[in-house]
């Protein structure tokens, strides 16, 4: 049933998501969330990378 609903986001499903983002944090709290979320997915990132590298040097040897 949820994999149904999924295919019909439109425009103003997008407006009522954003619209109680805004209500429950408020305008000024927004960046801060965003500036966070980024720092998490950048550090994800580069975790991912530093892993590959060990995995790779660990079947050169």
């Amino acid at each position: 049933m949820a994999s149904i609903l999924m295919g019909f986001v439109g425009p103003w499903q997008i407006i009522l998501i954003v619209a109680l983002v805004l209500l429950l944090f408020g305008g000024r709290k927004i960046p801060e969330l965003m500036r966070g979320l980024g720092g998490g997915i950048k550090e994800f990132k580069d975790a991912v990378k530093e892993e590959d590298k060990d995995g790779e040097s660990e079947k050169k040897s």
